[in-house]
């Protein structure tokens, strides 16, 4: 298998940048997750697809948009109704889910080599995020494994909560290193530490 580059390379730069003088209130990383699919139900098709999708990953996932479920491992979540991104962290994942979804469910879309996996984690993880998006990140609102997708600037993300503190962030690889340059500034306020 082709070893995936790293966008992030000419302008990753591990250690604490910012105001740290009351701790560092982010950690930014990088996550390189062996595969990142979408699936898409074809109208009326979406509870074949989400038991097709359970049969793979062995999660318990939630119908419609903006359910989800994160394990170490992988993570599924409704994007828009009927489509779902799935992570995981063997590679070929698409091709054993093309194997056990037949056409007449849905399509499956293997964007692996597409996006960029990035993760803020930390006390101030909602505080930085809500500087992009107009959303309610606080826990009641946005709770573990649920997901969303929206934009920050024309940059497309899909944002899911992968722990109490912890977003992960899939962003189209093309636009990855501007958003990671941006996701620093705005974490400078807190202390942002690079790993």
């Amino acid at each position: 298998m082709v070893d995936v580059l790293s966008p992030l390379k000419p302008v990753w730069k591990p250690g604490t940048h910012g105001n740290t003088t009351s701790g560092v209130g982010v950690v930014l990383t990088e996550t390189q997750p062996g595969s990142i699919v979408q699936v898409a139900a074809w109208p009326g098709q979406e509870k074949k697809l989400i038991a097709a999708i359970k049969t793979v990953t062995r999660l318990a996932l939630p119908d419609g948009a903006g359910g989800g479920v994160a394990s170490d491992s992988k993570a599924a979540f409704g994007i828009a109704p009927g489509k779902f991104l799935i992570v995981d962290q063997n590679e070929g994942f698409a091709a054993i889910l093309s194997g056990i979804m037949t056409a007449d469910i849905g399509t499956v879309t293997d964007l692996s080599h597409g996006r960029t996996a990035l993760r803020i984690s930390g006390p101030k993880a909602e505080w930085v995020l809500s500087k992009f998006f107009a959303i309610d990140f606080s826990l009641p609102a946005f709770p573990v494994g649920s997901g969303i997708s929206s934009v920050h600037h024309d940059v497309f993300a899909q944002i899911q909560r992968s722990g109490a503190d912890q977003f992960d962030l899939y962003i189209f690889r093309s636009f990855a290193r501007s958003f990671w340059m941006a996701l620093g500034h705005a974490s400078e306020e807190v202390g942002y530490e690079v790993s």
